[in-house]
């Protein structure tokens, strides 16, 4: 058995089955590819791929756990690579990160530009998607931080750690009813059209849960993932829009009104969280650090360290969290 023969099981079920587009992205032969997996197949007596003529169909039951621990085993191997690294150029490396627009476009521009002026050798990729795809990427391993406000709890094998505190506003043209008011209660809100945030992204599940608890059902006309998109169709006149607070730009959006929705609705919590087994390099802590100034290199081995929701909860119930 061959580290490459497992990378090659892998890949290809990675790329739906096809091994030509599997060879193209290794830059090696089809035919190199198929040989490989057929010898690691006759060794371990199974058939690790269903096929039809020369073409796979589907992975076999066996073949789904084998490519699975071979996944692990890749995951170890990249880690090992790491360590290397590490002591060989602390400054050098790659890192990736999964987020969804509203933190791209936010919350992260400035630490990123500080983070590559600090560590010009690191290559900084980043990942756009919804918060379940975002938390699907670092728990299997794709991205080295996933950054959300929802999904990641869905994911025990994520270790997660809060970084700030948010909460919405409401925002309307200048020609609006609600723009002359200095408060606004949810009820009022309701009797109008709704613009916001498609279900599962940036803290819309405490929006909902505001509008049930009050028995109130909200006329949502129009939703979407990118707080920019909203603002555009709240201009458009299509309805009241209700985005994170940090997205509302009074230079940029000088001619929209926002209100605080902060007594409407409950504050949400975005985390960052990574694979647990992850080897963190000197610099990833360097990033946690700037995006989350209380998460220390040493905070951070601390939650590692932790195995339950209770115990990392309790490291974090003295720590006030910064609010945007």
């Amino acid at each position: 058995m061959k580290l490459q023969q497992l990378r090659y099981i892998w890949e290809v079920a990675h790329h739906e089955l096809n091994v030509s587009a599997t060879a193209q992205s290794l830059y090696t032969s089809q035919p190199g590819i198929s040989k490989q997996i057929r010898l690691l197949e006759d060794e371990l007596g199974v058939e690790i791929f269903s096929r039809s003529g020369k073409h796979l169909t589907r992975v076999t039951p066996a073949g789904e756990t084998i490519i699975k621990v071979a996944g692990e085993i890749l995951k170890k191997v990249e880690g090992i690579k790491q360590i290397a690294q590490e002591f060989s150029n602390q400054k050098k490396g790659e890192l990736s990160v999964a987020t969804t627009h509203t933190q791209a476009r936010y919350a992260l521009p400035s630490i990123i530009r500080s983070f590559i002026q600090e560590y010009p050798d690191v290559s900084l990729h980043m990942h756009q998607g919804t918060p379940m795809q975002i938390a699907e990427l670092a728990a299997d391993g794709t991205v080295d931080f996933a950054i959300a406000t929802e999904a990641l709890e869905h994911f025990s094998d994520l270790v997660m750690m809060p970084c700030y505190r948010w909460n919405r506003c409401v925002v309307v043209p200048k020609n609006h009813p609600l723009a002359e008011k200095r408060k606004i209660e949810i009820e009022e809100l309701a009797g109008f059209p709704l613009v916001t945030y498609v279900f599962g992204f940036t803290g819309r599940s405490k929006l909902d849960e505001a509008f049930n608890e009050k028995g109130l059902t909200p006329k949502v006309v129009f939703t979407a993932a990118d707080a920019d998109v909203i603002k555009t169709y709240v201009r458009l006149g299509l309805g009241v829009g209700i985005i994170a607070r940090m997205a509302y730009d009074p230079q940029a959006d000088s001619d929209l009104v926002a209100l605080d929705a902060s007594r409407m609705f409950r504050p949400s919590t975005t985390k960052i969280g990574f694979r647990r087994g992850t080897f963190l390099r000197g610099y990833m802590y360097e990033f946690i650090h700037r995006f989350a100034p209380h998460l220390t290199r040493e905070l951070v081995d601390e939650v590692v360290s932790r195995h339950t929701k209770a115990e990392v909860d309790e490291l974090f119930k003295d720590i006030t969290l910064p609010t945007y």
